[in-house]
């Protein structure tokens, strides 16, 4: 039987954190609405990696909603750590990316959400940030989800 948190379909998400000229992008599904006015959302990151590094050092970010037809990012984005890895550089070179109010993106994403942090909160392996949406673009509804991610043997649920 799964275990009760890997029972819903979550959305896929990447998130895009900036520190000088440096870009990073990963996966996350720990994301969640957490108000509506003013639109806040709630993002964990994983202990001990270039996006909790940079999102310590910003003040933005910008958070992907993922395509269906993005999961073969999935293993570069979430299994590849930034530390080690130029992942901007890779995805420029495949043409995965474009730029969204003038910042680096993945190219052909469901929705963009432009983040601006306002709290965080140590919690266990992950450190949890509250960030406000100032400003969105939705594209279209075709979403990646975990169930995807299943379905294409890249994760276990």
């Amino acid at each position: 039987m799964q275990r009760p948190w890997n029972l819903p379909s979550y959305p896929v998400y990447s998130l895009t954190t900036y520190s000088g000229d440096q870009v990073n992008m990963n996966v996350c599904t720990y994301v969640s609405a957490l108000s509506m006015n003013p639109k806040i959302i709630g993002i964990a990151l994983y202990e001990n990696t270039k996006t909790l590094d940079n999102m310590l050092n910003s003040e933005m970010a910008i958070l992907q909603l993922l395509h269906k037809d993005q999961f073969p990012l999935v293993r570069m984005l979430g299994k590849k750590s930034g530390l080690h890895w130029d992942k901007d550089t890779w995805l420029h070179k495949k043409e995965r990316t474009t730029l969204w109010l003038g910042y680096p993106v993945l190219a052909n994403c469901s929705a963009y959400m432009e983040l601006t942090k306002k709290d965080k909160l140590k919690t266990g392996d992950h450190t949890l940030f509250l960030f406000e949406v100032k400003r969105f673009k939705s594209c279209n509804s075709d979403l990646l989800t975990t169930q995807i991610l299943s379905e294409k043997k890249i994760i276990r649920i």
